[in-house]
């Protein structure tokens, strides 16, 4: 048994009544006033580890090679909605300019 098993299960033993607080104190090499000390980190600690939580699995830690590629995923999407904007662009000026030349020549051979 670890020490800190020791001092858990003496906690136990004295709070179920088995042992009083000068008997764990005395088995641990401790005062008594040190022993109570233990007791409240501990039934604290058991609190803090009872509180309610967010559902779901905890967030993982962050990995720096992910959210770099991540990034430049973002940054080349976003080139890519440039080239298609420019493309788009492009097909419409080619489309003005061959209205343009159709509409000059009607001119002219009229």
């Amino acid at each position: 048994m670890t020490s800190s098993e020791l001092r858990a299960s003496l906690i136990l033993q004295v709070r179920s009544g088995q042992l009083t607080a000068q008997q764990a104190a005395q088995q641990l090499g401790i005062s008594r006033q040190a022993f109570y000390k233990w007791e409240r980190r501990a039934l604290k600690a058991l609190l803090n580890a009872l509180e309610d939580r967010p559902a779901g699995r905890p967030k993982g830690t962050t990995d720096p090679e992910k959210e770099q590629l991540q990034s430049r995923v973002e940054q080349l999407e976003h080139q890519v909605r440039l080239y298609e904007q420019r493309e788009a662009l492009c097909k419409l000026l080619k489309q003005m300019e061959s209205r343009s030349d159709r509409d000059s020549t009607k001119k002219n051979s009229q």
